[in-house]
């Protein structure tokens, strides 16, 4: 279906919602074909290459394209860094989603922003455990981001910051803006040390209420892969299991709908 059918009957102000099993919008089914491009914000963050941002919504609108899925983190010592440590962060950077999210709406496409990767690429969950360490908590392993008080309040006070954000193009806060369909809690999560799925399990109910508690006009989803947990790992690739469970994960009241990550070429 062609962008234009999409946009018949939208307004500026149409948040997407679900109903039952759909996707809406003012009421009507929405239907989306998106692409993937994590690299939004960084790009974005130099004047000499923000022009990639542009182009690349320009030739998915051009294409039948409405949804974006994009970071919204970078964390410490990482390349152009949103937030350099806790409750710290660059403006530069910062401005570079601020250029995201109005080029989005320029060109009717709408943003799943993630709010931090599991894995060290841009930070990561380890890069909060090492702030934790330098807070004088003894952490074990990388998955104690999900447990520990100390480091769930840096994640928590992040996503705060990021959702309330004064978007200085738009005008509008982030929670405020229609043009983000969507917040991922976390990029292709893992928690290898509970195999049972119940440290994951609390932390997304626990986390998902946190968004929901600031922003009650967008979406949540998880970022997950799509693992089953112990009770149906013969179904994963190899019966790997990671500490997330495709099905409970996604039954968390404050959870909207769910994804999968399928990388076709491998």
């Amino acid at each position: 279906m062609c962008r234009n059918t999409l946009l018949i009957g939208y307004s500026e102000s149409s948040f997407i919602k679900t109903s039952g099993n759909k996707f809406v919008r003012d009421g009507r089914p929405f239907y989306f074909n998106g692409f993937n491009a994590y690299w939004l914000m960084t790009t974005a963050s130099n004047s000499t290459t923000r022009y990639k941002v542009s182009d690349v919504f320009s030739e998915a609108s051009k294409n039948g394209m409405n949804v974006a899925r994009a970071w919204a983190f970078s964390d410490g010592g990482s390349y152009s860094p949103l937030q350099t440590y806790p409750g710290n962060y660059n403006q530069q950077t910062f401005s570079g989603l601020d250029f995201v999210v109005a080029e989005a709406k320029k060109y009717g496409i709408y943003l799943i922003l993630s709010l931090v990767n599991n894995w060290n690429d841009y930070g990561g969950k380890k890069q909060y455990v090492e702030w934790g360490r330098s807070k004088g908590q003894s952490l074990k392993n990388d998955d104690e981001f999900f447990t520990n008080s100390v480091v769930k309040g840096f994640y928590k006070n992040n996503v705060k910051t990021v959702l309330t954000r004064y978007n200085t193009i738009t005008k509008l806060a982030y929670e405020d803006d229609p043009t983000i369909l969507a917040w991922e809690l976390i990029n292709e999560p893992h928690c290898e040390s509970d195999l049972s799925g119940n440290t994951f399990q609390n932390w997304v109910a626990e986390m998902s209420g946190y968004v929901k508690s600031i922003d009650r006009n967008h979406l949540v989803e998880i970022g997950l892969e799509g693992y089953y947990g112990e009770s149906k790992k013969s179904v994963n690739p190899n019966g790997y299991i990671v500490g997330t469970d495709f099905i409970s994960n996604s039954r968390v009241p404050t959870v909207d709908f769910t994804t999968i990550h399928i990388y076709g070429e491998q």
